[in-house]
């Protein structure tokens, strides 16, 4: 689907908490769609007073919020939320026509049926005439964009030898961990495994690394050519991503796994400590390993082809689809 010239512009709303990865996913999205239909964007970040904070969503109201009032203010024709601070709001604008078409990403623990449409990972399993199931989770990455991000790090990176191997690393969640004991068991392991092919190692920790894995994990690569961002300035990931020849990722995320998916680039899934068992991230490894993208982490690092995965796109035309068929 491509409505380039056939529809007015459309105004979007993208509302979440502003941490990147729920942001990135609502942000992905919205400009998935301004890739096939004229668009102008808005990004409204929310907070809620530390009080209020827990409540479900139903029992929240706008007088509670800390932040991003201006989520509720006419004048959009598709909203897009994401995350649970995002939820009250969603469920408010609907109920104020004319309202906005409502897209909510992730599983939102309520029914489907109190929003438009549902753009849900498939490994979540959720059901209803309105989800979209998509694999893994919406994102940035676009082949057009890694492309654009490469040159301002271009000089920096080719004096690395190839093979070059990106390396996403995650950190704590709910159904994962990520000990010092571990991260340095990872690194002397990805260490081994770029000697072993004479190449170099270009990496970046999330946010969510822990500090002490994060120390244990740069002390085993010290001695592998590379470069390892520190975090500051402009962040490199996208040229990573453009200029490597596999991609390593943690299987705590299925923000970075998507991410990498859509690079056509080996994707090599790097384990984790697991906290509590976890169905739902083992049909997500399953169903990418089914599409041809993704196996377990190898050191030999072998090297595969797979068409790069387009879900965000996917996403987008169902978007605009239903926006169409509601008039």
């Amino acid at each position: 689907m491509d409505l380039k010239g056939e529809i007015g512009p459309l105004r979007l709303r993208v509302v979440s908490d502003g941490r990147a990865g729920i942001e990135n996913q609502a942000l992905g999205l919205a400009e998935a769609i301004s890739r096939l239909a004229p668009a102008t964007i808005e990004v409204v970040r929310v907070a809620w007073k530390a009080p209020f904070d827990p409540l479900p969503a139903g029992c929240k109201t706008p007088a509670m919020l800390a932040q991003g009032h201006e989520a509720l203010a006419p004048g959009c024709d598709i909203w897009i939320g994401c995350g649970r601070a995002s939820l009250p709001l969603a469920l408010a604008v609907r109920r104020h026509p004319p309202a906005p078409f409502v897209v909510q990403i992730q599983d939102p623990r309520l029914p489907p049926r109190r929003f438009d449409l549902v753009v849900a990972p498939a490994h979540d399993g959720l059901e209803g005439d309105n989800v979209f199931e998509i694999l893994g989770a919406p994102h940035r990455v676009t082949l057009a964009r890694l492309a654009e991000a490469a040159p301002a790090f271009a000089e920096r990176l080719a004096a690395f030898s190839r093979p070059r191997v990106a390396a996403m690393i995650g950190g704590r969640s709910k159904a994962f961990d990520l000990t010092a004991a571990h991260a340095a068991g990872l690194g002397r392991e990805i260490a081994a495994a770029v000697a072993a092919v004479g190449g170099s190692l270009l990496l970046t920790f999330s946010r969510r690394t822990p500090p002490d894995a994060e120390a244990a994990m740069r002390a085993a690569l010290a001695e592998t050519p590379g470069w390892i961002w520190d975090g500051r300035g402009e962040n490199p990931l996208f040229a990573f991503l453009e200029t490597a020849d596999h991609v390593l990722v943690t299987e705590d995320s299925a923000n970075m796994a998507t991410e990498a998916a859509s690079t056509g680039r080996p994707v090599h899934i790097l384990p984790m400590v697991a906290r509590r068992p976890s169905a739902k991230f083992a049909r997500l490894r399953e169903a990418l390993e089914a599409s041809g993208a993704a196996r377990p982490f190898d050191p030999a690092l072998p090297v595969w082809n797979y068409t790069p995965l387009d879900e965000t796109r996917r996403a987008a035309a169902a978007v605009l689809e239903a926006f169409a068929a509601r008039g």
